[in-house]
């Protein structure tokens, strides 16, 4: 999970001019800069291996919740809201279909919601499929059977329902949503296909699941292995329940949608969550076991930051991100820290190309970078970039390992 902002509100960035600028020459322009570094994500709020790591020592869930979120209690709330949550984002195009035995799907012109009812503008059968593309301002509809290609129509929004749920009656159907060549499966809810306008890329196809918070929604969320130990997993359930009711209260423009099913929110995989093999169904039953359980702060909600792994002890959301939170208090994570417990990330090292690196500072290349600062628990504050013509920019370390794809802000520059 990652807070998402647009670039001209979430960072700490600032041009200045030298009045001598450098000369430079392209030989003298790195093709790359090489970090070190520890931990995995923003580093803010429960740490998933410091809370596999306190499972297996034997913590329950509400112990692992009310280390990680200071001050907090772990209550009961209602948990039944219905979610739009956004599987498809800023697309050009995306196929469906069910090759479930018996399956049916029927699609609506316009938006339904959770009750309404309409005449089906298509009825489609297992092995179908469903082909939406973006033309200019509309999205164009067809079929595909076998060989045999059919053109619908076009419209600006669809509403996609199938048999075996809350909204239509049948054999029971497992959707397929292919989306950039990535297949994705859905066993519930209803889906919408809409047109939103991007201010940077124009017109794009926004795809939203409409599904249940209480089960739907969180059976389906891929944060971490189902192997792991139940206190671990309830934690990420319970954890995962209060982050979404916090997002829960406003729809996003930008995408029709309560929650991005993505790093940007929290991973929402759908049906290939409880599915999986041997131990899907240990994930399931961490999220029935805990049915309406949520993180409370005097007696409200919070919004429920977690991430995989720090560099030793958690950050607080006002050095990640400049906003205080009196429940996301540094507090010692020793186990992101063990080579045994997060062998991909107690160390990593990473080696980062010009062209991103000039393109996270807004700079046409970068010749140097100097960390300027860093926060009490050794996270990048600020970081420097200068340009070959003397041109300097400042990012926050957290602005710059999102941009950058670094793993977390506990980095340093590895000089040669």
């Amino acid at each position: 999970m990652k807070i998402f902002k647009r670039i001209s509100t979430a960072l700490v960035f600032a041009l200045s001019l030298s009045l001598s600028p450098l000369s430079a020459n392209a030989a003298d322009i790195p093709t790359s800069f090489s970090f070190t570094g520890s931990g995995y994500g923003h580093g803010v709020g429960m740490s998933q291996i410091g809370a596999r790591a306190k499972a297996l020592a034997g913590e329950s869930a509400t112990a692992i919740l009310n280390y990680y979120f200071s001050g907090t209690k772990v209550e009961t709330a209602t948990d039944s809201q219905i979610l739009r949550v956004n599987i498809g984002h800023l697309l050009k195009s995306t196929k469906v279909r069910s090759d479930s035995s018996g399956a049916k799907l029927q699609l609506f012109a316009g938006a339904l919601g959770e009750t309404e009812t309409a005449n089906a503008l298509l009825t489609l059968p297992s092995k179908t499929t469903l082909n939406i593309d973006l033309a200019n301002s509309h999205l164009a509809i067809s079929t595909t059977r076998g060989a045999k290609s059919t053109s619908i129509g076009n419209g600006k929004i669809f509403t996609l329902r199938w048999s075996g749920t809350r909204y239509m009656d049948g054999a029971p159907a497992v959707v397929s949503v292919t989306t950039n060549a990535v297949v994705n499966k859905y066993r519930y809810g209803q889906i919408q296909f809409k047109i939103v306008k991007d201010t940077l890329v124009g017109n794009r196809l926004e795809i939203i699941n409409w599904v249940r918070l209480q089960d739907e929604y969180l059976w389906g969320i891929g944060e971490v292995p189902s192997s792991w130990p139940t206190a671990a997993l309830q934690a990420q359930a319970i954890a995962s329940r209060t982050y979404a009711l916090a997002k829960a209260s406003r729809i996003r423009s930008a995408c029709g949608c309560h929650l991005y099913g993505s790093i940007s929110d929290q991973t929402f995989v759908g049906f290939s969550k409880e599915s999986e093999a041997i131990y899907g169904k240990f994930w399931k039953s961490a999220v029935d076991s805990t049915i309406g359980q949520i993180i409370t702060y005097d007696g409200l909600p919070i919004t429920a930051y977690f991430t995989s792994s720090t560099g030793g002890a958690t950050e607080t959301s006002e050095h990640a991100w400049g906003t205080a939170t009196p429940y996301t208090q540094s507090v010692s994570d020793t186990a992101s820290a063990d080579v045994t417990l997060n062998p991909k990330f107690a160390i990593w090292s990473r080696q980062i190309t010009q062209s991103v690196v000039s393109a996270a500072f807004l700079l046409p290349d970068v010749v140097s970078l100097q960390v300027l600062s860093v926060n009490p628990v050794g996270t990048v504050d600020q970081i420097q970039a200068t340009s070959s013509s003397g041109v300097t920019a400042i990012l926050t370390g957290e602005t710059f390992r999102s941009r950058s794809k670094l793993p977390s802000p506990w980095f340093s520059i590895f000089i040669s």
